[in-house]
């Protein structure tokens, strides 16, 4: 069932309708429903739709559960339609990654609700040929404002887009601190492991995400392989899992599958690795920062807006094991506790919800045009 929306919305506070392309636990959605969630607890208006169902949506988790969809496919016309007919009751649609984008652009042709574009990714990889980017750039210009999780990431969506400075905004990812709580002792640590059927002593390091080309844990495992003391647990499903289970360096690996909450995985693990080839600023640093985790990461797209090189975990070159094993290596033997306080301190400061939020809620303020007389208005598509 969708879930209600306040009885008596806020003053003249616009209705927001936040859109995701389908109810799996992923970057662009995870933002989604702790800013829907954020928004409701402010007493903001606020609904959550999904366009499409996704088999690897996980049956367990509340946040599948509790969303609902809008059609039985991304791009289907009845689930255009339905997009279109829920928008009718919301004064902005915010349109939360990929698929999101040519869904607002085509059902709300014509009508009088605007839509936010929020761009996660690096538009570099995304739209390397031409024709994307060119598509691509159309339908940006029909969104009343693009956000952009970090400035360079903004000056880039400009440059390559052509968009009017006006309609940019940099908005950071962010979670939400209390569900990321850091481990308060070893034997806190130890219960952890056990839950998730992982081994109680020695260096774990955790790696979430699809287990697709892009994330590259085949490099995750090359490195474990030069580890003999680290074990690696690996939550997260794709298709490159049942080739990458027989990977030399999976002996030491644990395969979780997706979890419906990751949070324990954060108190059981030591440090967190990312391995990727093209991201934004990735939920899982943001994710694992708040729990006091140090971070080894690729040093692409944004990530280092979050990952600080010697501070809070090591950046590394992407494509290459030797370094990751090294930068690993030395994070696990060096001052975790350290490392790990600076990258929660770092992540309050940036990535909280709270801090978040609070820019949105100026974003929509921004947008807002009273209509005459007074009273409830509606939001411009540009300044």
């Amino acid at each position: 069932m969708p879930e209600a929306t306040p009885a008596t919305p806020t003053g003249t506070r616009p209705r927001i309708l936040h859109l995701i392309t389908d109810p799996r636990r992923r970057g662009a959605q995870n933002l989604a429903r702790d800013l829907h969630g954020e928004l409701r607890r402010r007493g903001q208006a606020s609904a959550l739709r999904a366009l499409a169902p996704h088999p690897d949506a996980h049956p367990d988790a509340p946040d599948t559960r509790a969303t609902a969809v809008l059609g039985p496919g991304r791009l289907h016309p009845a689930t255009l339609l339905a997009l279109r007919s829920a928008a009718r009751t919301a004064d902005l649609v915010v349109a939360h990654g990929s698929s999101t984008l040519p869904a607002c652009a085509l059902a709300l042709a014509g009508t009088r609700t605007p839509f936010v574009y929020v761009s996660i990714g690096d538009p570099r990889h995304w739209t390397a040929s031409p024709l994307r980017r060119l598509r691509t750039g159309a339908l940006l210009h029909r969104a009343a404002a693009v956000t952009a999780l970090a400035d360079e990431a903004r000056a880039v969506l400009q440059q390559r887009f052509k968009l009017p400075a006006a309609r940019l905004r940099t908005i950071p990812n962010a979670r939400a601190a209390d569900r990321y709580p850091p481990v308060a002792d070893e034997a806190g640590r130890r219960a952890a492991r056990q839950a998730l059927g992982l081994p109680a002593d020695g260096p774990l390091v955790a790696w979430l995400g699809a287990i697709a080309p892009e994330k590259r844990l085949d490099l995750a495992l090359d490195a474990l392989d030069r580890l003999p003391d680290v074990r690696l647990a690996v939550a997260g499903d794709g298709p490159q899992r049942a080739a990458l289970e027989h990977h030399p360096g999976a002996a030491r690996a644990h395969f979780l599958g997706t979890l419906a909450d990751p949070a324990p995985l954060y108190r059981a693990a030591d440090a967190v690795l990312l391995t990727s080839d093209s991201e934004g600023v990735p939920g899982v640093l943001i994710e694992a920062a708040l729990a006091g985790l140090p971070a080894v990461a690729t040093d692409v797209g944004w990530v280092g807006s979050v990952v600080r090189d010697g501070a809070t975990g090591a950046l590394v070159a992407p494509g290459d094991p030797l370094a990751l094993a090294e930068a690993l290596a030395a994070v696990l033997a060096g001052d975790r506790a350290a490392l790990g306080a600076a990258a929660r301190e770092h992540a309050l400061a940036h990535f909280e919800l709270g801090v978040v939020a609070d820019a949105w809620q100026e974003l929509f303020t921004e947008l807002r045009r009273p209509r005459a007389g007074g009273g409830s208005g509606r939001l411009t598509t540009g300044r």
